[in-house]
């Protein structure tokens, strides 16, 4: 039972945030590191490929290559956490802190993505 609870938020969050992408893209432009080309093409791509990964999450026949896609994915875009925190830090943000906390997530949502890389 509490493998599907975390199994449907994880699917939630990740639909989630693909449409966060569309909804509100300035906040995923100011995360982009600044030598990464194409940041409007990029953001949807993410988009796109969060909420992919998330529908590939329902089916059982899908769901190890779509954790794996996640962890991939997770790997490919901390980076702009990172940028996201020196962004903080260059312009004295009191936010700057949260971004530190935020860091870590990562690990954690690739651990969460890690459960469901063996198909039971």
């Amino acid at each position: 039972m509490f493998r599907i609870i975390l199994l449907s938020l994880m699917i939630l969050f990740y639909i989630a945030a693909g449409f966060a992408h569309f909804l509100i893209p300035e906040f995923y432009y100011k995360m982009m590191p600044s030598y990464l080309p194409f940041h409007y093409e990029l953001n949807i791509i993410a988009g796109v490929t969060e909420i992919i990964l998330g529908l590939l999450l329902i089916p059982k026949a899908t769901r190890t290559k779509a954790a794996w896609g996640i962890i991939l994915l997770l790997i490919a875009v901390f980076p702009a956490n990172i940028q996201m925190s020196m962004n903080a830090y260059n312009s004295n943000d009191p936010k700057f802190i949260l971004t530190l906390f935020r860091l870590p997530f990562q690990i954690l949502f690739i651990a969460w993505a890690w459960l469901f890389t063996k198909n039971k």
